[in-house]
């Protein structure tokens, strides 16, 4: 069984990464559909630094599915910026999580995005299901 083994702060966990030119558009911005690959990736790194072992749940047949995805665009990112993801884990409870996403250029710390993304835990079959207490203890707020 994976343990959540490491504290997660209140405020989140940052991720840094650069804008790749494959991520860009014809006018050198970011695509708006990446943004949602950008909160994956800090909901993977949230999951890690918190002691979770993703594909440890998956394996023994939980899993964590998108079921709402909201970003709200506020500046654009360009190629070969470095863009630092908050995430925190704003809700859960015995069938869904909600994360919340705060993306920022790392040089100049101006805010770019915001987002969530609610998720739904199902079993191998795509059914929901409750996730057991002592699994749900790793997602607590």
């Amino acid at each position: 069984m994976t343990r959540k083994t490491h504290h997660v702060p209140a405020e989140g966990v940052e991720t840094t990464f650069r804008v790749r030119y494959a991520e860009t558009d014809g006018q050198g911005i970011v695509y708006s559909s990446h943004y949602l690959v950008w909160f994956e990736i800090g909901r993977t790194e949230w999951c890690r630094r918190a002691g979770i072992d993703y594909r440890k749940l998956e394996e023994e047949g939980y899993l964590l599915v998108v079921t709402e995805a909201t970003c709200r665009y506020l500046s654009p990112a360009r190629y070969d910026d470095e863009v630092v993801v908050r995430t925190r884990l704003a809700s859960g409870n015995r069938r869904q999580l909600q994360f919340d996403y705060d993306l920022r250029l790392l040089t100049t710390g101006k805010r770019i995005a915001t987002g969530a993304t609610t998720h739904l835990w199902l079993d191998r079959a795509g059914k929901p299901i409750v996730l057991p207490t002592e699994l749900r203890r790793l997602f607590e707020v």
